[in-house]
């Protein structure tokens, strides 16, 4: 774990692919984003992202983790990038 933590990429302004693991602001546990523009049960709020602990994945809905992109402390690993993903990507950035 102590090797992934010091990888670090170039994160930008773009939302990230599924799949991206990241270190957010304030939590010392990488997590993995599984969701985008998401709500948080009954919540009027829409956030950037919601993700689950990694390397352990979804366990429950207890332990998700809902954050927006201004949070992120530190790019891991960038998700797939496909035709698919990019034009998926630009949908999301209207909302």
């Amino acid at each position: 774990m102590d090797d992934l933590l010091s990888a670090s990429l170039p994160l930008g302004t773009e939302l990230l692919p599924i799949g991206s693991v990241l270190l957010v602001k304030q939590i010392k546990q990488p997590v993995m984003v599984y969701g985008r523009k998401q709500k948080q049960n009954n919540s009027e709020t829409i956030w950037d992202y919601v993700a689950c602990p990694y390397p352990h994945g979804h366990i429950s809905s207890e332990y998700n983790i809902f954050f927006n992109h201004d949070q992120i402390h530190q790019l891991m690993f960038k998700g797939l990038e496909t035709t698919e993903e990019l034009e998926y990507r630009n949908r999301l950035s209207k909302i």
